[in-house]
């Protein structure tokens, strides 16, 4: 087994080197890669959420996926960029998928209680008043790691990354029982989304 040097010069290791050194757990192989394809990731991240605080979320976890599971990567099969290229495009159109869906839940529950009140703006209010009661009765029929997580990010509008840094939660399991979360409050709520 090769020793891998502390300090690396970057520009003589090819891709292959650096994600041999990386199935060894070799944080400066991380390191390497971050530098030479972050840019890419963010830019390509950029372009499709269109905030830079999305862009560098995701960027992050590209880089963390990679770390996590370096042998996902298949030479054979094509470039370092067309992976994180791929990787990062998939991972933004879930992003994107996943906040349309959250807008379209809203938009439905904003005609819902329109719908229901007429012009009436007790009505409206009452309308509104029942619909946080279902989802907050919902919210509490979750697991409390996740409901944890979900009312950090909606009710305090934190972001991914901040409950990380609040919580000292990995960012990876942040995401996942953010994402759970939503899909079991889906369940619960179906009717309302219909």
């Amino acid at each position: 087994m090769t020793q891998w040097p502390e300090q690396v010069d970057s520009t003589t290791q090819d891709d292959r080197t650096v994600l041999s050194a990386l199935c060894q757990r070799q944080p400066t192989a991380l390191a390497i890669l971050y530098d030479r394809y972050s840019h890419l990731v963010y830019k390509l991240a950029l372009q499709m959420l269109k905030t830079e605080e999305a862009a560098a979320d995701l960027t992050q976890e590209v880089f963390l996926a990679v770390w996590q599971k370096p042998e996902r990567y298949n030479p054979e099969r094509g470039t370092m960029t067309v992976f994180l290229s791929v990787m990062t495009r998939s991972r933004a159109l879930n992003r994107l998928r996943s906040a349309k869906s959250q807008q379209n839940m809203v938009e439905r529950f904003s005609r819902i209680a329109t719908f229901e009140s007429g012009d009436s703006p007790v009505l409206a209010q009452a309308s509104l008043m029942e619909l946080s009661d279902r989802v907050r009765q919902a919210l509490q029929a979750l697991p409390e790691a996740q409901r944890t997580v979900l009312e950090m990010a909606y009710y305090e509008g934190l972001s991914q990354s901040d409950i990380t840094k609040r919580t000292g939660i990995p960012l990876g399991t942040v995401k996942s029982r953010s994402r759970q979360g939503l899909l079991k409050l889906r369940e619960l709520l179906h009717d309302l989304a219909e």
